[in-house]
C-alpha cells in the first residue's frame, strides 16, 4: 500500500503522480500549472519543473493505451486498482532501470585504485540503501532527479564537463530540490575554469558550459517561454514562499515541528518560531544561515577544485540546505544521502552511520505508511552488508576517517584526540542502540496522553543532533583536506 491509499479526499502521493498524468494528458500545456475548472491546484496541482510534467505525460500516454479510465479527466480521482498499481510500479522500475541503477553501477566501476570486489560491494550497498527503497515504496517517488545528478557526477569524474552540465540541468528541471546540489556543481566547474586561466582555455570552457546550461534550460522550458505569465506561474508553483517556513508538511500529523529533523523544526519545539518571527523574516533568516553555512565549503571548492572535494561538497552543501533552508520535507534528506553513498567506499564508517541515521530520521513518516517491517528488514540488511563489505568497525582510525590533517592541527590544543577512534566507535554503537530502542518504542508503546508527540519529537531531535555532528565532520575534512591541493594539478 501507499501513504494515503484509499483515504479521500487526497488519497496520498500515489494519487499525486496519477493525477499529474491525468492533467498533462487531458489539458493543453498552457493550463498545466494554472488553476482552472479542469485543474484544481489545491488537489495535487503540479508543483515540479517541466521535465516532471513531460515524464507524467509520457506515462499517461502509455496508460491510455492500456486503460483510458486510469487517466480519465475528473472521474479517475482515487483510482487504485491492482492492475493500475502494477502499471505504476512498472513505471518506477523502468525509471530505476534506465537512469538510476546504471549510474550507480557505472560510478562504482569508475572508482580508481579499487578492486573489483570492492566495486561490486559498493554498488550492492548503495542499491540497498533503505531510505530510497522505502520512500519509493511508501511515497511513490521516481528517482529520476537523483539519477540524473549521479550521471552528472559520473561524467564530471571523466572530465566530460559539458555532458555533466547537461545531466545536472536535467536533474534540476525534474525537481527543484536539486538546488541542494547546484552550488557544488557551479563552484567545481567555475574553479576548473579559473585554473585553466580565464584569458585562455578557461574562458573557452566557461563559455561552452554557460551555452550548454542555457540551451538545456531553453529546451526544457520551450513551451512555457512564449508567455511571461506562463513562466511566472510555473515559478510561483515551484517556489511558493508565501506559505511559510514549514509549508512542506502543513498537512502532516503530527505537526512538522515534531517530525522533521532540521534545525528550525527542532528549535520550534522549544521556541514557537512561527509565532515570534514573521514569514518574511523567516525567509531572510533561513537564507542567511544557509548561505553562511555553505560559504566556507564553496570558497574552498572554487579555489581548489578537485573531484574528491566536489563529492564532499555535495554532501556538506546538501546537508546545510536540509538543516537550515526554507520549506524542507522529511524526504529531502535523500538529497544528502545519495552523495554520501558516493563516498561509501572512501569513508565507510561515517558514510554507513550517516545513511542509517538518515533513514531513522524518516521513522514517523514510515510508521504512518505502515512500513515498520520493511524498515527493520532493510536497515538490518544494509548494516550487515556494510559490515561484511567494509569492516566498518575496524575503519575508525584518524587516517580512515580522513582526519589526519585536523588531528595534527588539534594535537597542540586537545590531549584526548588520541583516543578519538575509540570514542567515535562507542558513539556509533550508542547511536545504533538508541535508534533501535526508539524505533521499537515508536512502533509498540503508546505515548503518554499529555505528550502525544513524544516519540516523533525524540526521533527528530536526536536525528538533528546527529546531522549537526555530521555537518561539522564533513566541513572539517573539506577545510583541512590537504589532498585537494595535490589533486588540483590533475584538474588543471
Amino acid at each position: 500500500s501507499f501513504l494515503g491509499a484509499g483515504k479521500p479526499p487526497m488519497y496520498g502521493d500515489y494519487e499525486a503522480q496519477r493525477h499529474w498524468q491525468e492533467v498533462t494528458y487531458n489539458l493543453p500545456i498552457r493550463q498545466w500549472y494554472f488553476n482552472t475548472s479542469d485543474n484544481n491546484l489545491l488537489y495535487w496541482g503540479l508543483d515540479y519543473p517541466p521535465l516532471t510534467a513531460y515524464h507524467s505525460f509520457l506515462c499517461a500516454y502509455t496508460a491510455k493505451l492500456i486503460n483510458p479510465d486510469w487517466i480519465a479527466l475528473h472521474t479517475s480521482r482515487g483510482y487504485e486498482s491492482q492492475l493500475h498499481k502494477l502499471f505504476m510500479r512498472t513505471t518506477v522500475f523502468v525509471a530505476d532501470l534506465l537512469i538510476y541503477i546504471p549510474a550507480v553501477i557505472l560510478y562504482c566501476c569508475s572508482l580508481k585504485e579499487t578492486s573489483t570486489k570492492k566495486q561490486v560491494s559498493s554498488a550492492l550497498c548503495i542499491l540497498l540503501y533503505p531510505g530510497l527503497i522505502l520512500i519509493d515504496h511508501g511515497h511513490f517517488q521516481y528517482p529520476l532527479s537523483l539519477g540524473f545528478a549521479l550521471w552528472g557526477v559520473l561524467w564530471l569524474s571523466y572530465d566530460w564537463d559539458l555532458l555533466g552540465s547537461v545531466a545536472f540541468c536535467l536533474a534540476l528541471n525534474y525537481k527543484q530540490m536539486e538546488l541542494y546540489h547546484s552550488l557544488p556543481f557551479f563552484c567545481y566547474l567555475l574553479g576548473k575554469c579559473f585554473k585553466k586561466g580565464l584569458k585562455g582555455k578557461g574562458l573557452v570552457l566557461l563559455t561552452k558550459i554557460a551555452g550548454t546550461v542555457v540551451a538545456s534550460f531553453a529546451v526544457c522550458w520551450l513551451p512555457f517561454c512564449t508567455d511571461v505569465e506562463q513562466m511566472m506561474q510555473v515559478l510561483r508553483r515551484l517556489f511558493p514562499i508565501d506559505r511559510g517556513l514549514f509549508e512542506a508538511c502543513m498537512f502532516s500529523s503530527p505537526p512538522p515541528c515534531c517530525k522533521l529533523a532540521n534545525i528550525w523544526c527542532s528549535l520550534s519545539v522549544l521556541i514557537k518560531i512561527k509565532n515570534v518571527v514573521s514569514p518574511q523574516t523567516q525567509l531572510k533568516l533561513s537564507f542567511a544561515v544557509t548561505f553562511l553555512s555553505l560559504l566556507p565549503t564553496c570558497i574552498k571548492l572554487t579555489v581548489q577544485p578537485s573531484l574528491r572535494g566536489f563529492k564532499l561538497a555535495l554532501v556538506s552543501c546538501a546537508l546545510s540546505f536540509f538543516l537550515f533552508s526554507f520549506q524542507v520535507h522529511e524526504k529531502s534528506i535523500l538529497l544528502v544521502s545519495v552523495p554520501v553513498c558516493l563516498i561509501l567506499n572512501e569513508i565507510p564508517f561515517m558514510a554507513t552511520w550517516f545513511l542509517l541515521v538518515s533513514t531513522f530520521s524518516m521513522l514517523p513518516l514510515l510508521l504512518k505508511d505502515g512500513l515498520m517491517l520493511a524498515y527493520t528488514v532493510t536497515m538490518l540488511a544494509f548494516l550487515l552488508a556494510c559490515v561484511a563489505s567494509f569492516s566498518i568497525l575496524e575503519k575508525t582510525s584518524v587516517e580512515d576517517l580522513q582526519l589526519k590533517p585536523f588531528s595534527l592541527f588539534l594535537k597542540r590544543y586537545v590531549s584526548w584526540f588520541k583516543s578519538f577512534p575509540r570514542i567515535v566507535r562507542s558513539l556509533f554503537l550508542l547511536s545504533v542502540t538508541l535508534m533501535g530502542v526508539l524505533s521499537l518504542m515508536s512502533a509498540t508503546v503508546r505515548p503518554p496522553q499529555r505528550l502525544p508527540d513524544l516519540f516523533p519529537v525524540s526521533v527528530s531531535s536526536i536525528s538533528c543532533l546527529h546531522f549537526l555532528f555530521f555537518l561539522a565532520y564533513f566541513n572539517i575534512i573539506i577545510l583541512w583536506d590537504s589532498k585537494n591541493s595535490r589533486s588540483q594539478k590533475k584538474v588543471s
